[in-house]
């Protein structure tokens, strides 16, 4: 018999070593490295046609003008949301990876896109359930009807060989793995979740995707990290990478696309999560609002971009005098270095003294947000919560704020102005060299263009 051959694999990269490391070198992470069994075998092409496999393709290369290309229509789900994420809708043969939290809602958000689906059968395979427990949640949806179910089959099964099996007899036009985690391939010899299992299932059914043109979508679990778990070179395999995001104890729900070969890889989905299923949130400006009677102080509206969509979201400040001496800086929502960043520059420019004082800044919602033309939104609902000096809720912003104190210009300013008009405010601050070519006839809100951070202090605090 031939000597079982071994290697070590890093558990956060995928980096690959004859030999036992405390570092790796490739991520820089300590004791990540485990001992997998190795199997040189050319049975390492799955089973699902071996007819068709990729080892028995043509190698000779093509010229780049011979390639016959024809441009695949992208499947259009009920969904809108998923299709703005994906681009505008799922591509043939493309394999998609989502990643979230343990009871984030990964597995409704996928068994309702596979029973919104009538005229398509669908193959949901499930490792981590059995079919009683995937009924019990579809019954729990709204969107089941008796036509979309009967398109939708269930296999629970985590053997790829078994697996491949079945989808050869069912010829689904869709399949959805629920997780990768939880498979494994007989020609590998280690445990199902372990690095080297986790790679050959994902380039089993990559292979399997490409050559049938069958979408296929992948469940992944998240590391305590927040990344998405197994090797590195996981996600560089698939075409689109998703992240559902959101705190269990709040009702929405954010699909962002961290990568996508289709599409834009800034666009983001809103969902909210309820007893029936996940519901799409068409207008994410009125959940980031909120609706308040009476003015507050320490409170703005800005007006923002995340990938292609334009959103209002709320701003809130708290500043107080420092008990214990040393001052709290503490931002949720928002990079705590450029918060610091500001108030430099509001001490330094404006000559307000917060050195003495705890800011706290929070952007409502749960939203990370990283569009720096919420800064001056930011500024303003500091020296509001300073002063004590409530902010109109018919006033948004929009403008960057730069080291001088000078309003810089931000992109796409038309759609922050036409989504702060659509939602009824009265005025909106923008930077003056946003004015060029912009033609304020069109839109009802007042728009109040600015240079410098003083201008802004002394029209709205006087």
């Amino acid at each position: 018999m031939a000597k079982t051959k071994t290697a070590y694999f890093c558990q956060s990269c995928g980096y690959e070593s004859p030999k036992w490391l405390g570092k790796c070198p490739s991520c820089n992470q300590w004791n990540t490295f485990v001992e997998e069994v190795l199997e040189k075998s050319v049975a390492s092409v799955p089973d699902w046609k071996p007819a068709s496999t990729s080892l028995q393709r043509a190698t000779k290369p093509s010229h780049v003008k011979d390639i016959i290309f024809t441009e695949d229509h992208r499947l259009i789900t009920s969904d809108n949301e998923l299709n703005r994420v994906l681009g505008g809708g799922i591509v043939g043969g493309s394999l998609v990876l989502i990643g979230g939290e343990p009871g984030i809602g990964k597995s409704t958000l996928m068994l309702q896109l596979a029973l919104t689906l009538p005229g398509l059968k669908v193959l949901y395979v499930s490792g981590e359930e059995s079919d009683r427990q995937i009924k019990m949640r579809a019954e729990r949806l709204s969107s089941v009807s008796e036509n979309a179910a009967n398109d939708c089959y269930i296999l629970t099964e985590t053997s790829t060989q078994n697996i491949f099996k079945q989808i050869e007899a069912l010829e689904p036009d869709l399949v959805i793995i629920d997780s990768i985690q939880t498979l494994y391939s007989a020609h590998i010899e280690s445990t199902p979740g372990s690095v080297s299992q986790v790679r050959e299932c994902t380039a089993e059914l990559l292979r399997f995707a490409k050559e049938s043109s069958t979408p296929v979508f992948l469940i992944g679990h998240i590391t305590k990290d927040g990344m998405i778990a197994g090797p590195k070179i996981l996600e560089h395999m698939v075409d689109t990478v998703l992240q559902f995001e959101g705190d269990r104890h709040h009702v929405y729900r954010i699909l962002r696309a961290i990568k996508n070969r289709f599409g834009s890889a800034s666009e983001l989905g809103i969902y909210e999560m309820q007893g029936d299923g996940l519901r799409e949130v068409s207008n994410p400006s009125e959940i980031l609002l909120s609706q308040r009677d009476e003015s507050l102080s320490g409170i703005t509206v800005s007006a923002m971009l995340e990938g292609m969509r334009p959103m209002l979201i709320e701003t809130q400040a708290l500043v107080s005098s420092s008990a214990y001496g040393t001052p709290q800086r503490s931002a949720t929502g928002f990079d705590t270095k450029r918060m610091n960043m500001l108030l430099a520059v509001l001490e330094k420019r404006c000559g307000f003294r917060l050195s003495t004082h705890d800011v706290f800044l929070n952007i409502a919602g749960g939203l990370r947000v990283e569009d720096p033309a919420i800064d001056l939104s930011v500024i303003v609902s500091i020296i509001s919560s300073h002063e004590d000096i409530a902010v109109s809720s018919k006033t948004c912003f929009a403008a960057e704020v730069g080291l001088s104190g000078e309003i810089r210009a931000v992109n796409r300013i038309e759609q922050r102005i036409a989504e702060a008009d659509k939602l009824g405010f009265e005025q909106i601050y923008i930077s003056k060299y946003n004015s060029k070519g912009l033609d304020t006839s069109r839109y009802r809100i007042s728009i109040i263009t600015v240079a410098k951070v003083e201008e802004v202090f002394s029209l709205l605090f006087g």
